[in-house]
């Protein structure tokens, strides 16, 4: 692996590209009154980003007051959906700046590529404008810890979009593991078994009309346009995306460490690799990671996460319910596409002295088992409906913005940067073929120039004017 210099984040400050010469220092935060609907700004609205409409615009307390993207196919769609589902018509942008100069903007929704996540996020802490920042909320570790700096220097409410913090399945669990259920809980493992199709190769080619693309690259450096590099392919490439670990499994990443009660990792191991396809996919398809834990007293525990990409069998009934409705699915007429049929593996396992625990997000539930027979114990059923997670979580974020009381976030930014690290020390240790030695006081990494790089992105950079300073 070849590590390039990192691309001076210092002179973007001293040239003046800083928040402030952009007109975004922050101003004293309007205080909402009680009929007062939270104006929101919701950034990359292709995807995940209508969900973001969607749910604040189903909240009686926000509205979506602006939409920004850099595909102008995307915006008129997007326009068009909005008018259909009877929403008031947004103001549109498509350069983020400028939606960040709108003093009528509260909050800013983020919802683009991950590679503009902790920037986009810095500069609406520094325009005064709280924050929902979908996962991961950093493409790497150090611009994480500045979007943490940032939002406490500003006293910005940042909300992680790691829904499953909204589950009331997943928070009657945890707080069944809080109480003991399981005796002493040593074990967690993240699964994140989703079938993912090879992409192919795509060939270089003309920017799309109404794409603006230099926008969309941002702080990446310059590559020439493929289809692969472009929407939702992007995750499998390291300029932009983190794999499948960030894509989906920081969810379960999140939950799995939740459950287990630990911060940042004193050892991380990831081996793995792409396997089964010939296309232009950097990222693996499948990968196993450990995190080893050193806690005080001598007490020691571990979270597994493993991704896999195809066939696979499920682990602990998670995905059996699923596959269940798929074959009652079946028998009523054929289904189209090149994976029509199958189903996913998405959960967590914990394992104690007294059982263990499986939650399954499909459908939103868990269930235990306890004894050395693996008697069933207490659970919530199945049937549960992930999407009021979804609405719960958003939600959530309204109401904090309202009250003003970070306490309350489901999903903080801080607890959200921890599990991004996560992510991002296993991504290292992939890349580079050994183990990471991390420390959880100082959060750094220890005696690997290599892997700290890494963890700073110095592979890629930043690039002009599009770079997360180094003073928030």
């Amino acid at each position: 692996m070849s590590s390039k210099p990192e691309m001076g984040r210092r002179s973007f400050l001293k040239t003046g590209a800083g928040m402030a010469a952009l007109g975004m220092a922050a101003d004293s935060k309007k205080i909402l009154g009680s009929n007062d609907r939270v104006r929101v700004a919701v950034c990359g609205i292709r995807s995940r980003g209508w969900t973001h409409i969607e749910c604040f615009s189903k909240n009686p307390n926000s509205e979506v007051a602006a939409i920004c993207d850099i595909d102008d196919n995307v915006m008129r769609k997007r326009l068009a959906d909005m008018e259909k589902a009877g929403y008031p018509k947004p103001k549109t942008y498509v350069d983020v700046r400028k939606v960040l100069e709108d003093k009528s903007i509260d909050a800013v929704a983020i919802a683009t590529p991950n590679h503009w996540h902790s920037l986009i996020g810095i500069w609406a802490c520094q325009a005064g404008k709280d924050v929902y920042i979908e996962k991961p909320c950093c493409h790497n570790w150090w611009e994480g810890r500045q979007l943490v700096r940032a939002t406490n220097r500003y006293n910005r409410i940042v909300q992680h979009g790691t829904e499953g913090r909204s589950s009331l399945a997943v928070r009657e669990g945890i707080r069944k593991l809080r109480e003991g259920l399981l005796g002493d809980v040593y074990l967690s493992r993240g699964l994140c078994f989703k079938w993912r199709d090879t992409i192919g190769h795509a060939p270089v080619q003309p920017v799309p009309p109404g794409v603006h693309y230099d926008l969309w690259m941002g702080p990446a450096p310059v590559h020439a346009f493929t289809r692969n590099r472009f929407h939702y392919n992007w995750h499998w490439f390291w300029y932009y995306g983190n794999g499948d670990l960030g894509n989906q499994g920081i969810h379960q990443v999140d939950i799995a460490r939740w459950g287990l009660g630990v911060g940042f990792p004193n050892r991380t191991s990831a081996v793995g690799g792409h396997f089964m396809f010939d296309d232009d996919q950097e990222t693996p398809n499948t990968l196993n990671c450990a995190f080893e834990y050193d806690l005080p007293n001598g007490k020691r525990k571990m979270l597994e996460f493993e991704v896999r990409h195809w066939i696979t069998n499920h682990e602990a009934t998670i995905g059996a319910w699923a596959d269940k409705k798929a074959r009652e699915e079946a028998t009523r007429g054929p289904r189209l596409g090149a994976l029509a049929g199958s189903r996913n593996t998405i959960g967590e396992i914990f394992y104690g002295s007294k059982g263990y625990m499986a939650m399954d997000e499909d459908p939103d539930t868990y269930s235990v088992w306890l004894g050395k027979a693996a008697e069933p114990g207490p659970g919530n059923g199945v049937g549960g409906d992930f999407s009021k997670a979804n609405q719960s979580h958003f939600d959530n974020f309204v109401d904090c913005v309202r009250s003003r009381r970070k306490q309350d976030l489901r999903a903080p930014i801080e607890e959200g940067f921890i599990s991004c690290t996560l992510v991002h020390l296993a991504n290292a240790s992939y890349r580079l073929g050994r183990p990471v030695n991390f420390d959880p006081e100082s959060q750094q990494v220890i005696n690997d120039p290599e892997a700290d790089l890494l963890m700073r992105d110095g592979d890629r950079g930043y690039r002009a004017p599009f770079v997360v300073p180094d003073e928030v």
